[in-house]
């Protein structure tokens, strides 16, 4: 005869060995599958992510069918913040056993097409170099754009930029508008896992035209500032508020934000950022859904933890102001005091990058522009 409590005790092993088997059966799949920390040939590291699959419940929003497609695509892919990476810098910053000592990081957005740029940007003004002894590096940050053979020939072309210049992080998702705000959550993710110690960064669209030096020695005035405070500068908006025409590339819907006014924030094009504001933001992001302009969601992010961004007169990313027309609009002289400019075609970024670096430049008082700093 078998005893109760024998038989509690088979029952016990059962489970157990039910559960062994169980667990050893899933390991390898989406339900139990976490991220894997791999360590590279150079001491840092690598993680791997199991794959993000479409939200369907994303359709029954009101209104949904009447979305544009790209809003459509952002919407059932919201919840997706892990892509594989295909292109990776584990050594930029000196990797995780000998970190560099970089003063200003520049992070540029860029697409895959923009070859022309990203080749002018790296002659110009995102050259990586020393500036008073304050070093300066440059990354640029990318997805994926089109479909089978353009897309492969893409990505090979991205390859070889990386293989000879270094500076390139891509990631395997689609490389839309809307998507922006996706490249700015995954770049600060590598960020605090691969870049802790930089000082400063500018983060920006590969079409700005930026002076390095004023940046630096700006940055560099602020004596009570290395980095470890809060700092988040630019072109700043107030009272901005949603664009509810469905043609309009900045539409955003009621039935994806409410409110009929954004937080402050800083326009897109460029901003200033110190590193301890970039982590602050990537701490906060991971309580806010992602949104579809990157811009604003830097500014959601930024009331979120309760830290205010600021006015730059020198950074201009709604373009700028030539008072007479018998002045050329790209004048060197209206452009050596600025911090960034946007917008810039690669002929005039490579023409204004040599000639306010001219030392025969010379420019009257009235026809150069004051730098503020704020």
């Amino acid at each position: 005869m078998i005893r109760a409590g024998h038989i509690e005790i088979v029952m016990l092993l059962g489970s157990l060995l039910s559960i062994v088997f169980f667990l050893q059966y899933y390991s390898d799949t989406e339900m139990f599958r976490s991220p894997k920390l791999v360590k590279m040939y150079n001491n840092s590291y690598k993680y791997s992510f199991p794959k993000c699959e479409q939200n369907m419940a994303a359709a029954r929003i009101s209104g949904f069918d009447g979305f544009p497609d790209i809003l459509k695509d952002f919407l059932y892919y919201r919840h997706c913040r892990y892509f594989p990476m295909i292109l990776d810098l584990p050594d930029k910053c000196g990797g995780i056993e000998e970190p560099e000592d970089i003063f200003l990081l520049l992070v540029i957005k860029s697409s895959p097409m923009h070859y022309e740029r990203r080749e002018v940007l790296r002659k110009t003004w995102a050259q990586e170099r020393s500036y008073k002894g304050l070093r300066i590096r440059r990354i640029f940050i990318l997805g994926t754009m089109g479909n089978d053979f353009e897309k492969e020939r893409l990505n090979k072309l991205l390859k070889t930029e990386h293989q000879e210049h270094n500076d390139i992080l891509q990631w395997d998702f689609q490389d839309t508008f809307f998507n922006l705000t996706l490249k700015q959550v995954l770049f600060l993710k590598w960020m605090k896992r691969n870049c802790q110690q930089v000082n400063f960064l500018l983060n920006g669209d590969d079409d700005v035209f930026a002076n390095t030096d004023n940046i630096v020695d700006y940055l560099h005035g602020r004596r009570e500032n290395n980095g470890s405070q809060h700092l988040f500068t630019g072109f700043l908006i107030k009272n901005g508020f949603p664009v509810r025409w469905d043609r309009s590339k900045y539409f955003v819907p009621s039935q994806v934000y409410e409110k009929n006014v954004y937080p402050n924030y800083c326009g897109g094009g460029g901003f200033l950022l110190s590193s301890f504001t970039a982590l602050m933001i990537h701490s906060y992001s991971n309580a806010i859904p992602l949104f579809p302009i990157d811009d604003v969601y830097m500014g959601m992010c930024l009331e979120k933890a309760k830290l205010a961004p600021a006015p730059h007169i020198g950074i201009k990313t709604f373009g700028w102001y030539i008072p007479s027309k018998k002045i050329d609009q790209y004048d060197p002289c209206y452009f050596k005091d600025y911090l960034l400019v946007h917008q810039f075609f690669p002929n005039n970024m490579y023409l204004m990058w040599h000639q306010i670096n001219d030392p025969n430049l010379k420019c009257g008082v009235t026809n150069s522009t004051r730098t503020i700093q704020t």
